[in-house]
């Protein structure tokens, strides 16, 4: 096992990833920008090395501040969370070219799914339904992207080949948008992924977004943890999580988590990754693989009595599998809700001083947060500050937690979406199960 790991991360990740150290005795070193030496990770940890400023790219992007903070503190493993250095095979080289090891899949697998189209035609061939497009990256040709468009049928949707996150993604309804879409989406794409490469693929309408959790070691054994659904998103940005996800029969379910294990032994998946799915008509079309730990990845924890976080550091120190899918009980249901500090009106992000801050709890909460009384919220990164997921007998059972939990949580000083929550949760087509991956548009209009 590892004596000391990088947290190459921030936030409730970061603290996440240093629990489960803990837990595993390993000594831990925070990384931090100049932004984040209040983070409580930073302060709770063995070690904290500042790694640069503010921006990113001086710093949770700065590779080479990573890989000098992890040899000069004598680390063994650098743990990426998800976001930042998570899915770049370049820099699991570079750690592996350091004598390091990456707590993640092996570079070649990152590089393979993170490219989509790479990642779609391996699935197809490999047996996947995926959804119909190009296939292949989207030429300079006007004509042929518009004949690939016509075939599809209208609407499409073009995507960032190194994509994610919901971003540089663009929906085209007629022929008269999509070259200018096209050129944007590349515009994005460059500017966010620093690849210009699309893609397109046919639009699917009333659709729901599902994803099955898997876990493999260096050994050939993977096993499934079920499916997550997570249509309940704004704009391509996951509000809410569920698993088992409603609606869903179990034998649909074992056939579609008994196909992606027999997938990931195929490409020889090591560690956490999740396959993500379009469902519609009793169909399940793979959208692209993430080989990473997931935000979502609580509520299977709650559900499934299983250590996620645990078992990639295990897998990643060269340990087997310390069980077998007959071991994976589900039981119950669970429900994660994402907090942002944002105008929830507006969604515009909200930073500055927490006031006061009160977590929920009780039987079957779970909260994972970084902030506390007093802390700041810096203005340059991500907006998700509070996860809180619950446990509960029935659907019914989670989402009467749930609402509790929302009603007891606590934070001044800053705006939230908690309200966005409490509105879901009592509205009736989420109860009864009846909601697609565009019910939050509806609910909420237009994007600003």
């Amino acid at each position: 096992m590892f004596k000391k790991i990088v947290i190459a991360n921030r936030g409730e990740v970061a603290l996440r990833i240093l629990h489960a150290a803990s837990e595993l005795g390993i000594k831990t070193v925070a990384l931090y920008s100049s932004a984040d030496s209040n983070l409580m990770h930073v302060k709770l940890a063995d070690e904290a090395v500042c790694i640069g400023d503010a921006p990113v790219r001086d710093s949770y992007l700065n590779s080479d501040a990573i890989i000098t903070a992890a040899k000069n503190t004598h680390a063994d493993a650098i743990h990426p969370g998800y976001g930042f250095f998570a899915e770049k095979a370049a820099f699991a080289r570079q750690v592996a070219s350091e004598g390091l090891v990456f707590i993640g899949p092996n570079p070649d697998t990152i590089a393979s799914m993170r490219n989509k189209v790479e990642a779609v035609n391996t699935m197809s061939e490999l047996g996947l339904s995926c959804v119909p497009g190009s296939h292949a990256v989207l030429t300079n040709d006007p004509q042929l992207n518009l004949k690939i468009a016509q075939e599809l049928g209208y609407p499409v949707v073009i995507k960032a080949v190194f994509g994610g996150g919901g971003r540089a993604v663009h929906i085209v309804h007629t022929e008269s948008n999509l070259l200018k879409l096209i050129e944007l989406t590349q515009q994005e794409a460059n500017g966010t992924f620093g690849s210009p490469d699309v893609y397109m693929e046919k639009y699917l309408n009333d659709v729901r977004h599902i994803e099955v959790q898997i876990m493999g070691d260096n050994y050939g054994n993977v096993v499934h943890f079920g499916d997550r659904d997570c249509s309940t998103q704004r704009w391509n940005k996951k509000i809410i999580e569920e698993s088992l996800a409603p609606g869903i029969t179990e034998e649909q379910r074992q056939k579609i988590c008994n196909q992606c294990v027999d997938v990931a032994k195929k490409i020889n998946y090591s560690g956490a990754g999740t396959f993500e799915f379009l469902y519609k008509d009793d169909t399940f079309y793979f959208i692209e693989m993430n080989t990473r730990i997931q935000v979502g990845h609580t509520v299977t924890e709650m559900l499934t009595d299983r250590d996620l976080v645990k078992d990639q550091i295990k897998i990643a120190a060269g340990e087997p599998l310390s069980y077998q899918q007959q071991d994976i009980i589900f039981n119950g249901h669970a429900i994660q809700c994402r907090i942002y500090a944002e105008d929830p009106r507006t969604f515009v992000p909200s930073h500055g001083k927490v006031n006061s801050y009160y977590a929920p709890g009780g039987p079957g909460v779970r909260v994972d947060s970084h902030i506390y009384d007093g802390y700041i919220i810096p203005s340059t990164y991500d907006a998700l500050i509070v996860k809180i997921a619950v446990h509960g007998d029935t659907r019914e059972h989670a989402i009467n937690r749930m609402s509790s939990a929302l009603e007891e949580l606590v934070i001044k000083g800053v705006s939230t979406n908690k309200t966005i929550h409490q509105s879901i949760l009592h509205d009736a087509d989420f109860i009864a199960g009846n909601f697609l991956t565009n019910y939050l548009e509806k609910r909420l209009g237009p994007k600003a």
